[in-house]
């Protein structure tokens, strides 16, 4: 009986050792992951502060935490069956559909550099919803439109971790997908609760009596749209920079391995300038072609679209 008991013991004992393994394994790679989804990260954070424009301030938290819940619902109900499904039936299908999540992203940083340079109309939809007078429908009609956004950003977050676990076993893909959502959902919404309501605690602060305080509030009141445009920017950046990350080595992973080599003998001739720095230099000169190639591609995709746009109006339903 007393080996019989020390055995069951160190049964107890393994398993456990491998349970901890499994989730030091689930940690490393939610980390991984979760850096990989970092550029649709930001741009999500710098999008959603323009869905509670134009609303009262009292409302602002709630309908952040109701596209919270619509980020959440995306992510775990829909987007993580659908990649578990994918992952364990149609493996070949991960590396395509990521580069068309990557088209889309070199389309959405193309888009908003054109924006900068030739102001348009793309966003018109936008306007046409500021001017609802009922403010129930306001907020529905917001609350709706960032769930959409969200769920097109949430694809792409969920992608790119999947691609990340494509090799670990099922349930570890699915701890991963699950921890990633929840992790990113929770950081996304805090930061941009803290980012619309930082303008109210300056304007509270703002009228203090210490003079530091006060002068700390109206800097805040100044610096959160100095600080909103700035993390639009790099928003912007980052998805360009992660589309043509994406498309690079997706179309490696396809067998075209030329563009990766481009970029990679122009990162290695930048990176001989300085040998303390070539890292640096390398991964810099990377991102920089990436980017650039993301803006060709973007580019050509926004002419596709503005020509394609007569078409699309002929073929509605709708259409008389």
């Amino acid at each position: 009986m007393a080996t019989g008991l020390l055995a069951l013991l160190d049964d107890v004992a393994a398993i456990a050792k491998l349970a901890a393994a499994s989730l030091d394994d689930v940690a490393a790679q939610t980390a991984k992951a979760g850096t990989k989804a970092a550029g649709v990260v930001i741009d999500d954070a710098a999008v959603t502060p323009r869905y509670v424009v134009g609303l009262s301030p009292a409302r602002e938290l709630p309908i952040i935490a109701k596209i919270a819940l619509g980020s959440l619902k995306n992510k775990l109900l829909f987007l993580l069956p659908a990649c578990i499904f994918l992952g364990y039936f149609a493996p070949w299908a991960i590396t395509p559909l990521l580069m068309v999540g990557g088209v889309y992203l070199c389309y959405e940083g193309a888009e908003k550099l054109y924006e900068v340079f030739a102001p348009h109309d793309a966003h018109k939809h936008e306007a046409a919803v500021l001017g609802t007078s009922d403010p129930v429908a306001l907020e529905n009609q917001k609350v709706a439109g960032a769930i959409r956004t969200d769920f097109i950003l949430s694809a792409e977050i969920m992608a790119l971790t999947l691609a990340n676990v494509a090799a670990s076993n099922i349930y570890t893909q699915a701890a991963v997908l699950a921890s990633v959502g929840i992790l990113i959902t929770l950081a996304v919404y805090g930061v941009v609760s803290l980012i619309v309501k930082a303008d109210d605690v300056g304007l509270a602060l703002a009228t203090s009596s210490v003079g530091l305080v006060r002068a700390f509030g109206r800097g805040l009141v100044v610096g959160v749209p100095v600080f909103l445009s700035i993390l639009a920017m790099i928003g912007t950046a980052a998805m360009l920079w992660v589309g043509g990350s994406i498309l690079v080595h997706g179309m490696t992973e396809l067998g075209f391995h030329g563009p990766e080599h481009f970029i990679d003998e122009i990162a290695v001739g930048v990176s001989a300038v300085s040998t303390y720095l070539a890292r640096v230099l390398h991964w810099t000169t990377t991102s920089a072609v990436q980017a650039v190639l993301a803006i060709l591609i973007g580019g050509f995709t926004i002419i596709l679209v503005h020509a394609s746009a007569p078409l699309i109006r002929w073929l509605r339903p709708d259409h008389p």
